[in-house]
């Protein structure tokens, strides 16, 4: 049963965090519409499956907001919907005139979230997901980060925050304006490393035995035999006496991957092929 029949979104976001969660909501049973300038989506010509994807289920419109024509369409969309989603700087959103300020006397009713890079009172820095990742410490020079975990964590947090804001607003009749910063997103996932917990050597990263990866007859194998019981079931199956690094190595390199996976549903033990997307 959908969550959000009633729900009218009105999406000017574009690239990734904004129509990523635009997505997540029209899941719930949202109906959004997406506003695209007449250049359109820059993701629509560089990833356009990925574009698809994310579209399938939104309303894709295209107005030119620096005209009169462009902004009556708008106003007449905003005086129907329940919740605004930007990803604009607030500069920007003020040169169009939908600063919350105007925009909430204008449409009481409507709910903003807008997403930005950097929290205030850097809000109008620019960036991308590479930098947000850089400054929480994600990164491990020289590799590129392999996804873009700003982006994704920061459509999740727009989504929940959006929920937010339509429950205050069933609760008090009072609409609201909230900002997501993608930099502050990402900052919670440096957090196991900081800790120690997946630092070079730490128990969630090469430090177990149970919990690493192994290369199989053909391909990777993932082992999250992190539990004791898990680890004494997996030396059981595997008739071990010990288990470490270089036994555990040894012996999964004499099955495939996929043989070692079915292993592990058997056992009822925590193995899987490691899934390669660059294949």
């Amino acid at each position: 049963m959908p969550l959000l029949p009633r729900i009218r979104v009105v999406s000017l976001a574009i690239n990734l965090p904004g129509p990523m969660a635009a997505h997540r909501l029209t899941q719930f049973g949202a109906t959004v519409t997406k506003i695209e300038p007449p250049q359109g989506d820059p993701v629509a010509h560089t990833h356009p499956e990925l574009y698809r994807k994310l579209h399938r289920d939104q309303n894709v419109v295209v107005l030119d907001l620096k005209t009169d024509g462009g902004k009556a369409q708008l106003d007449k969309l905003f005086s129907e919907a329940d919740l605004l989603l930007t990803s604009m700087r607030p500069r920007a959103l003020t040169g169009l005139s939908l600063g919350w300020d105007e925009l909430h006397r204008q449409f009481p009713r409507l709910c903003h979230v807008a997403i930005i890079g950097f929290p205030p009172p850097e809000e109008n820095r620019s960036g991308h997901d590479l930098l947000y990742q850089a400054i929480a410490g994600l990164i491990e020079p020289p590799q590129l980060p392999r996804t873009l975990i700003a982006d994704y964590a920061g459509s999740e947090r727009a989504v929940s925050m959006s929920l937010a804001l339509l429950l205050a607003r069933a609760n008090t009749g009072e609409a609201g304006f909230e900002t997501v910063s993608l930099a502050e997103a990402a900052v919670p996932f440096a957090d196991p490393i900081r800790y120690g917990a997946t630092r070079v050597g730490g128990l969630l990263r090469g430090a177990l035995p149970g919990y690493a990866l192994y290369r199989a007859r053909s391909g990777w194998i993932a082992v999250a035999a992190l539990e004791s019981s898990f680890l004494l079931t997996l030396q059981k199956a595997l008739g071990l006496q010990t288990v470490n690094h270089e036994t555990l190595t040894s012996i999964f390199l004499t099955r495939t991957a996929a043989e070692w996976e079915d292993f592990g549903k058997q056992h009822d033990l925590p193995i899987a092929a490691v899934l390669n997307l660059e294949v």
